[in-house]
């Protein structure tokens, strides 16, 4: 059997066709196993929007579950480094170049690239009809994460955002747990991160040149246009509201995701920040981020309280015997308590006050994997943009949004409008820089 790959609805039919026949092999995980196509006409074709630091490992992942047929990164140093990982990889510096050369050979793309880039890159794959795995989080604004859910509908294309406890068997149970009502109704909820761990809150490091092994110009992206500066690139980048989205950006996709999953934590009416002090260029030191949610269906309304930069909940909270751990999360209802150590919630469900229940909840054979048995079998994997991944955003770079504002910001989640603070708007919908779309 031959495809045209010109037409990307019949090839994404043809895949999951081939997988509904049997013609594959299983990949088995911990978990569950997953068919993956195994006939070269019938492997899913990756593209690698960035190959090193989280990329590297993405990549290898798409390795894993197909045939990577391109690859792109801004650093020359980086992309030949991958280069000798998938030698039979077209190489580009440009994703907007390698989209437009390859969209005929390619199914899927995963971008894996600093925050500022993650809705352009995204974007644009999908509106090629290409299914699209997004690093966390998914986007650097709440605008572009309410457009990417819509893409991923409108282009009827498979997706995932890269936090990957999701998939963990130790999170899914926790918030069953929640779920289960042994808890009690749920009055608040305590998140934090020992995030930050780059420089944050100074001033921009002096202009340099940008060394020739670095595309500046495509790494800028849709952001502002600056000198290059020692330090931005590959990984303090995150400190900077330019690029970054700070501490909560970087871990509450993956720390906030528990509580998330288990009340459904959607559309917060209000949200107010208290930080270290900040420029409005760098992300503060710390901060403290109170989330106001109103009662959904048989939740009640809750209170969920973000802390990064060494702040954390106070140990009153618990009783003596617990104590608060570095990182991770804590839900206390009018029953009991869930301490959830650690950012992932994958290491333990400590269940304070009621004994723990038996539940039951649905298995994952693995985060990547559900991204690719969403393109061969057409089953959403559970952090999907629409459904999951883009509500989540939302909620977690709202956080962000408060933090500039410097006031209680009264939310409507609708229509993404700060209502009582229009001057933040630019900061809900940023501006791109010329040659650059969502």
């Amino acid at each position: 059997m031959t495809i045209s790959p010109k037409s990307g609805s019949t090839r994404r039919d043809f895949l999951q066709t081939s997988a509904a026949m049997g013609t594959a092999f299983w990949v088995a995980s911990d978990q569950e196993s997953w068919a993956a196509p195994k006939s070269p006409n019938e492997k899913i074709r990756f593209a690698c929007i960035g190959v090193g630091g989280k990329g590297s490992s993405d990549s290898a992942d798409a390795g894993r579950h197909g045939d990577v047929v391109a690859i792109c990164d801004v650093d020359s140093n980086t992309l030949n480094k991958a280069g000798n990982r998938f030698k039979n990889a077209k190489k580009f510096n440009d994703y907007r170049d390698m989209l437009t050369k390859m969209a005929d050979s390619i199914d899927a793309v995963t971008v894996s690239i600093p925050d500022h880039n993650h809705a352009p890159a995204s974007a644009m794959a999908m509106k090629l009809g290409k299914h699209c795995f997004t690093q966390k989080p998914m986007t650097h604004s709440i605008y572009e994460a309410r457009q990417m859910a819509i893409l991923a509908t409108k282009n009827k294309v498979q997706t995932q955002m890269g936090n990957q406890g999701t998939a963990s068997s130790k999170l899914r149970e926790g918030a069953a747990i929640v779920q289960s009502g042994v808890l009690g109704q749920i009055k608040e909820v305590h998140v934090w991160t020992n995030r930050p761990v780059w420089p944050q809150g100074g001033p921009r490091p002096k202009a340099a040149t940008p060394p020739k092994h670095l595309n500046w110009d495509a790494w800028l992206g849709p952001a502002p246009e600056r000198p290059y500066g020692n330090g931005y690139h590959p990984f303090a980048w995150r400190g900077w509201w330019d690029f970054g989205t700070g501490a909560l950006g970087d871990m509450a996709c993956h720390t906030m995701n528990m509580p998330f999953m288990a009340l459904n934590l959607k559309d917060p009416i209000s949200v107010e920040a208290t930080n270290s002090g900040h420029n409005k260029d760098s992300y503060p030191k710390s901060s403290v981020i109170t989330y106001e949610f109103p009662k959904l269906g048989e939740r009640n309304a809750v209170k969920m309280i973000w802390y990064d930069g060494g702040e954390r909940p106070a140990q009153k909270l618990l009783p003596k015997e617990h104590k608060v751990p570095r990182t991770g999360s804590l839900l206390i209802g009018d029953k009991g308590m869930l301490l959830s150590p650690g950012d992932y919630a994958s290491n333990s469900n400590i269940v304070i006050g009621v004994d723990t229940p038996k539940v039951d909840f649905e298995k994952s054979p693995g985060h990547f994997t559900e991204y690719a048995r969403a393109i061969t079998d057409g089953k959403p994997a559970r952090s999907n943009f629409p459904e999951y991944a883009g509500p989540l955003t939302e909620v977690v770079l709202l956080g962000n949004l408060a933090v500039w504002a410097e006031k209680k910001v009264e939310w409507d989640a609708k229509t993404l409008t700060p209502k009582n603070a229009p001057e933040v708007k630019q900061i809900v919908r940023r501006e791109y820089r010329k040659g650059w779309t969502l």
